[in-house]
């Protein structure tokens, strides 16, 4: 189970891209009775989050109006002056185990000087191609050009051509949508 939290210090607005059908809830997460997911030995899972940073004006921002009669008073909000940006963290379960482990990892709001992966830039791609497919009101000004630029930048290592492959799809797409 993996479970993120964004310092509200840095970020402002964030949605999961995907896996709307695999969201538990939080009080599930150390739940070890509650399963998410299986992953096996030299799997991968890439979970990409669109994040709006605080001073960033947008329209896909909390647009929900205030509470009635739930509400928290400024003064009551204690956010954090730590720099961290976000903070993950990963319950698994040994295959023959009962009882999860937790691992827990931050990442700094330095987020200038990270260099995301081939494997990470792909799966933005990817990403991108799902929402033009789904018309999604989240592709804002997306193209296929755009996804075609971004996963050719991140073809690296593909000694079995599923990167090309995918590539070709998506500029069969584009040729259909044309149409």
């Amino acid at each position: 189970k993996i479970q993120v939290e964004f310092n509200p210090a840095h970020v402002q607005s964030y949605r999961l891209i995907g896996y709307v059908n695999r969201k538990l809830a939080t009080e599930d997460f150390n739940n070890d009775q509650k399963d998410a997911g299986e992953l096996g030995v030299g799997h991968t899972v890439t979970a990409l989050y669109e994040i709006i940073p605080v001073g960033v004006q947008s329209s896909f921002g909390n647009t929900v109006d205030d509470l009635k009669y739930q509400h928290k008073k400024m003064e009551e909000i204690v956010v954090s002056d730590s720099d961290e940006l976000l903070t993950v963290k990963f319950r698994y379960k040994a295959p023959d185990g009962d009882t999860s482990k937790l691992i827990v990892k931050t990442l700094g709001s330095d987020i200038e000087n990270l260099h995301p992966s081939d494997n990470f830039l792909f799966s933005a791609a990817v990403a991108e191609f799902g929402m033009l497919l789904r018309n999604s009101e989240f592709k804002a000004n997306s193209s296929y050009e755009d996804v075609i630029a971004l996963a050719e930048t991140a073809k690296g290592n593909d000694k079995n051509g599923y990167r090309k492959e995918f590539i070709k799809m998506v500029e069969l797409s584009m040729l259909m949508a044309e149409r």
